[in-house]
């Protein structure tokens, strides 16, 4: 589907596979899978996998005797894991949700949660489930970003401002949930280890209208006459001419059981 602005919006798998494979993306996921320090032979969750992006490093890390759970309630994310890990012996998928996850109680030595409480309708519940399925001792990951920390430059500041405000306030549900991912898995029951922040920097403007949603959100907030349209149209026009700087802070928060 085309918005009047002229950008597609990208299915699920497509829009999550091409967000990782950039160099943002991949920095902070790698960095994430060495926190969690995997050692062959374990177990390891990945709660709300969607299309599979990191279930194949998580399977090299565990080796022939580990075991990865891939989860996801999408039936379209779980069709596309399914095809990325086919003939990964030690990768399993399951339906499910973050909320009461198809998994035995302490049965997990490893788990991640990546860019997903930021989605879900009760993130306290979520991570009362991670605790729930991992064993004592267990290292959980979890990455959330923070898109009141969502910067792109303009001449036209104003307009910028607005569209982090609509993103927070209209957009994601749980747009500031990146800074307080330590205090929520500390109410948990997690033993908080290391809280750490990056900062993905965009430079290409296609990729970052892709990741960011520039023009699909810029058009909502058009609709529902958040913006104006003529200044928002003029923003987005200006955004593609020259140099180009967006960014935003993601929280990986490290946490034993």
């Amino acid at each position: 589907m085309s918005t009047s602005l002229g950008v597609t919006r990208p299915d699920k798998a497509s829009y999550m596979l091409r967000a990782a494979a950039g160099d943002a993306g991949r920095a902070y996921k790698q960095q994430l899978i060495d926190l969690l320090d995997i050692v062959p032979g374990q177990a390891v969750l990945d709660a709300g996998c969607g299309p599979g992006t990191d279930l194949p490093a998580l399977a090299e890390r565990v080796g022939e005797e580990g075991k990865v759970i891939g989860i996801d309630r999408d039936a379209a994310m779980l069709a596309t894991a399914r095809e990325r890990t086919n003939e990964l012996p030690v990768v399993e998928i399951r339906e499910g949700d973050v909320h009461a996850l198809p998994v035995a109680a302490e049965s997990v030595d490893r788990a991640k949660i990546d860019r997903v409480l930021m989605h879900v309708a009760d993130p306290a519940k979520a991570l009362a489930q991670l605790h729930h399925v991992t064993r004592p001792g267990a290292v959980i990951g979890l990455v959330e970003p923070d898109w009141d920390t969502l910067v792109v430059d303009s001449e036209d500041l104003d307009t910028s401002r607005a569209f982090t405000r609509y993103t927070t306030d209209h957009v994601v549900r749980n747009a500031t949930i990146g800074r307080s991912l330590a205090r929520l898995a500390d109410k948990a029951g997690f033993l908080v280890k290391t809280v750490a922040a990056t900062t993905p920097v965009f430079r290409d403007f296609q990729d970052a209208d892709h990741t960011l949603g520039l023009g699909r959100n810029l058009q909502q907030a058009i609709d529902e006459s958040y913006i104006d349209q003529q200044r928002g149209r003029r923003w987005f026009a200006d955004l593609s001419e020259g140099e180009f700087y967006a960014s935003f802070t993601l929280i990986t928060v490290i946490c034993s059981r």
